[in-house]
């Protein structure tokens, strides 16, 4: 009989991870040799006389000192860090410092298990799991000096191999991702030299693909976005995903011209460029209502231009919709303006004036035209012509291509270059697996990660069993979320009428607000996620080999909460006495407050 090629590839295979298998066994033999066959890894912590908050780059120092190029950290100690054979991550949104300690009977297990809980801060002012996610997998890039040149340049990294199969198949990440690494752009933008692309920008391509920019759907209905086709009470549509085999554009550029109407501002052109600049789609389109001023001097539209125009709004979104998929990344500048006067949604958006930081803070947005002389070198927006809508898309367009190939430090004048976690664990020999979300997994697993996508918990926890027991991974990250799914949909079934009202006339009282009104209340269904959470990581634990680590991060707390709260305040109480402001903006600060305090455990089996 003769063996086929294939049979020939899976025992070579199996000889290569029996050889992996005894090379690990052969190097904890070693550290034996060195600490005796009775010694053990342990996790100690220092005694302070007040214990501090750690934070998300405290523990990614952690993953770094165990498992790569770290420095020791001064909130932990590891005794005999090289006897510990692997480090599992369980990150469990949701789960705040205060809900701990008041629920702590529900989660005895991962007490007992992990120990202690640290205090961890989250990111200030967080809205969504993301704003932890990008803290905890963004390192900042290490400088060397070349010789040579005598210049420094950012460290060069192994370029990563392509995703996993399984991720491939089913989504277009690495289309997403490497459909960019020889873009030019068009004869229509000046400088074409300046975006040839290096083999460092590829790299930073790969661990940051487009889609780690786009905005999540928290971010989107915190900025005011359009999420369902009956926003604002009118009918919008919605992008629908790309036919199996047919072809859409990855990335478009969009910009809208409005004049005003008895209605306010209506849509009166539309402007789609693709990612070299060229243009998809331009048209004019005639309003519902009269117009009443061509606001000339910011639209660029004049009553000649619109005499003759008859396109109505649906014919233009029909026109969009076949150069639009779902899976197509919108880019702009303020998208939300834009999507609401063309009455559309569209969930996958990069929005340059949330991209790039304003010098004053969060609060405030970049103009368009400061980016683009800025970055871009290049004066848009300026004269008494008004706006170009095909200008001001290509413009953005340009600043999101730029972002993407410099990565996400790039035009943040206290950033640094960032390289992607996984990937300078995997650069240290470090073989990465991630059970994750699909979304998570092509924002952050990239290069050799082995992705594993899931949507539930009990199927992550059953990968993640499995995937701690083998001995070539070293870092395995899985996502619990029913928690933080749990309070998702409580702030959303909280949004009823009913609640708004009630909350609204609480606060018009001349009493104070109590927090603990507004607060999430101690349901039996909270209760019993939190037993269920207690008993994934009690199997998680048990499933783990002798000298494995574990570490289980919260990331932060009720966020949902917050994001109803600030938008309750934004859209009920901006025209209520200053008073009762000032006693809103101090109960939602203590509910910020308690959200960004999240919990942190660390520990290692015996």
């Amino acid at each position: 009989m003769v063996a086929t090629s294939s049979s020939i590839d899976v025992g070579e295979q199996a000889v290569d991870k029996a050889q992996d298998d005894n090379d690990i066994d052969i190097q904890k033999s070693r550290y034996f040799d060195v600490y005796g066959p009775e010694a053990r890894a342990e996790i100690i912590f220092p005694q302070a006389e007040k214990e501090t908050k750690i934070t998300t780059e405290d523990i990614q120092g952690l993953v770094r000192w165990v498992l790569a190029d770290g420095t020791m950290p001064n909130w932990v100690f590891i005794k005999n860090k090289p006897l510990i054979s692997k480090l599992i991550f369980a990150y469990i949104p949701g789960l705040d410092a205060a809900t701990y300690m008041f629920h702590s009977k529900y989660l005895q297990s991962l007490t007992r298990l992990c120990g202690k809980p640290r205090a961890l801060l989250a990111p200030r002012f967080i809205i969504d799991s993301n704003q932890f996610l990008d803290a905890f997998f963004s390192v900042k890039c290490k400088k060397r000096k070349l010789t040579g040149d005598g210049k420094y340049h950012t460290v060069q990294m192994t370029p990563p191999s392509n995703m996993p199969q399984e991720i491939n198949q089913q989504t277009f990440y690495s289309r997403e991702a490497d459909g960019l690494i020889n873009l030019g752009l068009s004869e229509k933008f000046p400088k074409r030299n300046e975006f040839h692309t290096g083999g460092l920008e590829r790299e930073i391509k790969k661990q940051f693909p487009p889609s780690y920019y786009t905005l999540t759907e928290a971010e989107m209905q915190e900025h005011r976005f359009p999420l369902s086709v009956d926003s604002d009470g009118q009918d919008y549509i919605e992008t629908q995903p790309a036919d199996r085999g047919s072809f859409y554009h990855h990335m478009v550029g969009l910009d809208c011209e409005m004049c005003y109407t008895k209605d306010g501002l209506e849509l009166t052109r539309v402007s789609l460029v693709d990612e070299k600049g060229q243009v998809l789609l331009d048209s004019l389109v005639r309003p519902l209502n009269p117009i009443t001023d061509y606001n000339t001097r910011f639209s660029g539209i004049t009553h000649e231009m619109m005499a003759n125009v008859t396109t109505t709004i649906e014919d233009i979104q029909m026109e969009i919709l076949k150069i639009v998929s779902a899976d197509t990344i919108l880019v702009g500048h303020s998208l939300e303006n834009d999507l609401r006067s063309l009455k559309l949604v569209h969930r996958r958006v990069i929005d340059t004036a949330l991209l790039y930081r304003h010098p004053r803070g969060l609060l405030f947005r970049p103009a368009l035209r400061i980016l683009a002389l800025q970055f871009l070198k290049r004066k848009i927006q300026h004269g008494n012509g008004g706006h170009n809508s095909i200008e001001d898309a290509r413009a953005a367009m340009e600043l999101a291509l730029l972002k993407i190939r410099k990565g996400p430090g790039f035009g943040n004048s206290s950033a640094s270059l960032k390289e992607n976690l996984l990937s300078v664990l995997s650069n240290h020999g470090n073989p990465c697996s991630v059970i994750d979300r699909r979304v998570m997994l092509q924002r952050y697993a990239v290069g050799p990660t082995h992705s594993l996508p899931c949507t539930t918990d009990d199927e992550a926890l059953l990968k993640v069993k499995k995937e701690v027991r083998n001995k070539q991974r070293r870092f395995v990250w899985v996502q619990f979320s029913d928690l933080q799914q749990y309070h998702e949909e409580n702030a959303r079934n909280l949004d009823s009428l009913a609640d708004a009202a009630r909350l609204t006339a609480l606060s018009t009282c001349n009493r104070v607000v109590d927090k603990e009104i507004v607060k999430r209340s101690s349901t039996t269904e909270l209760k019993q996620k939190l037993k269920v959470l207690d008993e994934r990581v009690e199997e998680l634990h048990n499933a783990l080999d002798s000298q494995s680590m574990l570490v289980v991060v919260s990331g932060h707390g009720d966020i949902a909460m917050v994001r109803r709260l600030r938008q309750l305040t934004k859209d009920k109480l901006l025209d209520k006495e200053a008073s009762t402001q000032k006693t809103w903006a101090s109960v939602l600060g203590e509910i910020q407050a308690e959200a960004e305090t999240a919990v942190a455990f660390v520990c290692v089996k015996d």
